[in-house]
């Protein structure tokens, strides 16, 4: 596997900026966290914990109470109660006015009875007087009305308090209730927290310099009322993911000592229709109540997106409502009142045009990757307060990091303290920043991952071609390091760095790129005669590049001067909708593929020709990196100066071992397997 940086068109604005990986910015709090926050809020008090076991024993006492204050007793039949007063049996009768019989035998026992008001009563009033028995009267239900009363509620009342106690629980949740849902979730650093200012920022003069006159213009709006000129209302920020928008942003609040509202796009979104527009209008109204501040939207792209008009379908009312809102407020807050609005977004050409005209976002600042000196630069910040071994250089490891983010180089930084403790030391060495940069690229070395001898030395020929044509071919990018350890996916690698920062491609570059990425292939159809899986990743970068040479470079002879770039910059590679709205007939595409083809047959031909005069070199640092597994590129050199044997000449006849051909029966050839698609390339 070839790893370097991919290709970047200067100042091409169709051409996506470059490859590999990308630089950034340094370290500094985030815009939803740091000083400046709100406070914590305050526990909840210890009762209301003990709420719901106190309501459960309540509504137990009161079942309790109920069944205790309901007569007891043998139950008797009305007949049965009517003869047994006849005998003298009873002693005490209640009557109630229901016909609810209770009272007690002469021997004490307790009974229950009802009276049928449908019949005629009399005959019992006269037993009753005739045997002298104790009557009295009352109410139904007695003394336990109450409990009854209370009885009869409490499924109201138990649905209710649970009805308050869930409004309370989304009233936490929401910081304020159902009134709280429209208000806006921005969180506030205040002017007299701690903040960033441009001196945590690393690199990136141009761009600091562009939003410089945001800050002045905060801190000194009268000078351009003086002059008759208007601040600008908003600055929109784009650039690749991990450069450090956010940050600058940030920097820019710090740098003007004003309040600042930090809110993502996603967070105007909610279930609730109208929620969007009414979290938009309370974060403008938080900003005048706070002017002058700025207004910090990240990943506007979420609610800024292009509307659906016409017959369009698609369209989200509720999101485009939301945009809506916004657009008005832009154009409608007072300038004299000091609030500017800063926005990030990865994704530009999907933002709506009305949100990009001047008067609403008057600039639009591009943070691109950082170029080889501002990486040095980022990782003099991220390196602060640990320890470097002399050998760490960091301005050879910004070299190496082509294509890098701010925050890809955080992390490489941390992979290599994370090598430095496993070594347990706390100094950091040059081997570690290496490893690290070896373990972004290509990902984690597992020791499990052996190859047999036959995959080793399969792997070595690949990797040696690679090698060698990156130090023949004129305009290549030198060789840094040659590896057949495993890693990752890539079963070996070849590193080149670039000796400059390369912001144009000559075509000459490009054709021996072309040719340093089919090496290993080559190398393989040189001493086996016949390819492996092992190029897979190799001809796909190829193919990319030829395409784009192709397609986008006017490179091609038979093609022409055409090119079929997309319009706009993507950062977060290309949309599938680019691959179907190409902009040319199927005849053009099947002359671009002709084109393609013709561009990688010829940079094949031409590595198998190198690696054929070269044999001799291609099996001595074959068998080198066999015996070694890693060689510095200054070895490659070495073995490149080492004369040829006499029989090298004689070792392909006049045919040659053409391409295609079967190798002789002792000729070592590799196994099929050597490698899976795009391990070593």
């Amino acid at each position: 596997m070839i790893v370097r940086t991919r290709l970047r068109a200067a100042r091409h604005p169709a051409t996506p900026p470059g490859s590999g990986r990308a630089p950034g910015t340094g370290p500094g709090p985030g815009p939803g966290g740091g000083p400046g926050g709100t406070p914590p809020k305050p526990p909840p008090p210890a009762l209301r914990r003990w709420l719901l076991p106190i309501a459960v024993l309540v509504t137990l006492l009161l079942l309790a109470l109920f069944s205790k204050s309901a007569p007891t007793g043998t139950r008797y039949g009305y007949t049965d109660f009517l003869n047994r007063v006849d005998a003298g049996q009873v002693q005490t009768v209640d009557v109630t006015d229901t016909g609810g019989v209770s009272g007690t035998l002469k021997d004490g026992t307790h009974f229950t009875s009802q009276i049928p008001t449908a019949l005629d009563t009399s005959q019992l009033s006269h037993a009753l007087s005739d045997q002298h028995v104790n009557v009295t009267g009352s109410r139904s239900g007695g003394g336990s009305s109450i409990w009854s009363t209370l009885l009869l509620f409490l499924p109201l009342l138990i649905f209710g308090g649970l009805f308050l106690w869930s409004g309370r629980m989304a009233a936490r949740s929401l910081g304020g209730g159902l009134s709280a849902i429209g208000r806006s979730r921005a969180k506030i650093i205040e002017a007299e927290r701690p903040a960033t200012g441009f001196a945590d920022v690393a690199g990136y003069e141009g761009v600091k310099q562009e939003v410089s006159e945001v800050v002045d213009f905060l801190r000194s709006p009268e000078r351009y009322a003086a002059a008759g000129a208007k601040g600008p209302r908003g600055v929109i920020m784009v650039g690749p993911p991990g450069t450090g928008k956010t940050l600058l942003a940030r920097a820019v609040a710090g740098e003007a000592s004003v309040p600042f509202l930090s809110v993502t796009g996603s967070g105007f979104v909610e279930m609730f229709v109208g929620v969007g527009a009414s979290r938009v209008r309370d974060l403008f109204e938080e900003a005048r109540k706070r002017a002058p501040s700025i207004i910090f939207i990240d990943e506007i792209d979420a609610v800024g997106g292009r509307r659906a008009g016409g017959t369009r379908i698609g369209g989200n009312d509720e999101r485009e409502q939301t945009l809506n809102q916004l657009l008005s407020e832009m154009d409608g807050f007072d300038q004299s009142t000091g609030i500017v609005v800063i926005a990030a977004t990865n994704r530009p050409d999907a933002l709506d045009p009305a949100l990009l005209r001047p008067g609403r976002f008057d600039r639009q600042v591009t943070v691109p990757l950082p170029n080889q000196a501002e990486r040095a630069a980022i990782l003099a910040v991220h390196t602060r307060g640990k320890t470097l071994a002399p050998d760490a250089d960091l301005g050879r490891i910004a070299r190496g990091t082509p294509g890098f983010s701010g925050a890809d180089l955080a992390n490489l930084v941390n992979e290599a303290a994370i090598n430095a403790v496993r070594a347990e030391r706390a100094t950091i060495t040059a081997a570690d920043l290496d490893d690290a940069r070896d373990r972004v690229l290509l990902g984690r070395r597992e020791s499990s991952n052996a190859l047999l001898p036959e995959e080793r030395h399969a792997v070595a020929v690949h990797e040696s071609g690679h090698a060698l044509m990156a130090a023949l071919c004129e305009h290549a990018d030198p060789v840094a390091k040659v590896t057949i350890l495993p890693a990752g996916v890539a079963l070996g690698a070849t590193e080149q760095l670039p000796e400059a920062e390369r912001h144009l491609y000559s075509e000459s570059y490009l054709t021996d790129l072309l040719t340093v990425q089919l090496g290993g292939r080559a190398a393989e159809l040189v001493v086996f005669g016949e390819g492996s899986t092992g190029a897979a990743n190799d001809l796909a970068n190829a193919t990319s590049v030829a395409t784009r040479m192709v397609r986008e470079f006017g490179l091609s002879p038979d093609l022409g001067p055409v090119g079929y770039a997309s319009g706009s910059p993507q950062y977060l590679g290309d949309h599938p909708e680019d691959l179907l709205r190409r902009p040319y007939s199927e005849q053009t595409q099947r002359a671009v593929d002709e084109a393609v083809a013709a561009l990688l047959r010829g940079a094949e031909r031409r590595a198998v020709g190198l690696l054929h005069e070269h044999r001799y070199h291609l099996d001595e640092l074959a068998a080198l990196l066999v015996a070694q597994e890693t060689v510095d590129g200054r070895v490659v050199l070495d073995i490149l100066g080492h004369p040829a044997a006499e029989t090298d000449a004689e070792a392909e006849p006049e045919a040659g071992r053409t391409l295609g051909a079967k190798p002789e029966p002792d000729a070592g050839r590799a196994s099929d397997a050597e490698a899976g698609p795009g391990a070593a390339a």
